[in-house]
């Protein structure tokens, strides 16, 4: 392992995490640790995980980034608060040494390149970083998807109710993207399928059931903080041209918000499923019914329905999250208030 840091110039300057309070008793066992200790005489528990962690998570980032220098000065951080001779310090090692090596190729790279060419160096180089950047801007599923998902819906139903609506949508796939994206996890950019709706490929890498359930329920709670700055716009200008407009993109908005909390398929109801037990499964199921009842909106009983599905087809959680249970409930009672606020208008927009 190299002592100092080596390779490219790296400008860029990672986020400081700072240093851990002392522990002095095993987070495991309880047992006392003089000052300094990194592993458990006890158990063995490595003391200071939870940091360890935080400067893995962020230097997994800087290397996607390809901030090597920054990753590298994280993961020779790691150092300091692991044991010698363990197989966390192995794994750091090897780590170094394979971006050690990266930078090393880049550098010998440029060095051969700048030799061969003299003085037309800096117009090759320009010329890869833009063949890069073209790469990527051809990558972009997310952009060109999105102008073809607007672009249906503008001539199906008018440019204005269309971007309403697509905007919605993104909004709702934004929320899975933030949540996963500030858990530290690999995701990436919505991609939107014409006539049927968009979805965001994360990576779960190991997250528990109530993660998992968080970051499904955020595109919901994403798609009715939209439905409310619409609901916002419409009410303050109830006489406006426009306020059928919003109106009905409320509408539209919590219809198909509910509609992803129905627990089937890969919907973000199913995936909020797994974090619940029987009981809390039964609730939300109460919860649809009882909305159906005074709403009349059908997609609540397909919600109770594929609850009641949940509830009979099994595979509870072993340790069900409440939290879950609180937001699901919270979100059909928000949208559900949306849906009766808001009708389709009968004005056209």
């Amino acid at each position: 392992m190299p002592d100092t840091i080596t390779g490219t110039v790296d400008a860029h300057v990672p986020e400081t995490i700072p240093e851990p309070e002392p522990i002095y008793n095993c987070p495991l066992c309880s047992h006392y640790l003089p000052p300094g200790t990194l592993a458990c005489p006890e158990c063995q528990a490595i003391i200071y995980s939870g940091h360890l962690r935080a400067l893995a998570v962020q230097a997994a980032a800087e290397e996607k980034e390809q901030h090597w220098n920054a990753a590298k000065a994280l993961w020779q951080k790691t150092l300091e608060w692991l044991p010698e001779g363990t197989k966390q310090t192995e794994a750091v090692n090897a780590k170094l040494s394979a971006l050690d090596a990266r930078t090393r190729s880049q550098d010998e790279f440029k060095a051969k390149w700048t030799k061969r060419l003299g003085p037309l160096a800096p117009a090759f180089f320009f010329l890869v970083k833009a063949k890069s950047f073209l790469f990527l801007l051809f990558k972009m599923k997310f952009l060109l998807s999105f102008v073809g998902f607007f672009g249906i819906y503008w001539v199906l139903l008018g440019w204005k109710f269309g971007l309403g609506m697509t905007l919605s949508i993104l909004t709702h796939e934004m929320g899975h993207y933030v949540a996963a994206k500030r858990r530290g996890l690999k995701v990436d950019l919505p991609v939107f399928l014409p006539g049927l709706g968009a979805y965001v490929r994360w990576y779960s890498q190991g997250v528990t059931l109530e993660t998992m359930s968080g970051i499904a329920l955020a595109g919901p709670f994403f798609g009715l903080l939209f439905g409310l700055v619409c609901a916002g716009i419409a009410m303050a200008a109830p006489n406006s041209s426009l306020a059928p407009l919003f109106e009905a993109v409320v509408h539209v908005t919590a219809w198909l918000n509910v509609l992803n909390l129905i627990p089937v398929l890969g919907l973000d109801g199913a995936q909020a499923t797994y974090a619940l037990d029987r009981t809390q499964r039964w609730l939300v199921f109460a919860t649809s019914l009882i909305f159906f009842g005074l709403l009349q909106e059908g997609m609540f009983l397909f919600v109770a329905l594929g609850m009641g599905w949940r509830i009979w087809s099994g595979g509870f959680a072993e340790k069900p999250s409440t939290k879950t249970m609180v937001q699901y409930v919270l979100l059909l009672f928000a949208l559900g208030l949306l849906m009766y606020r808001f009708p389709v208008p009968a004005r056209p927009y």
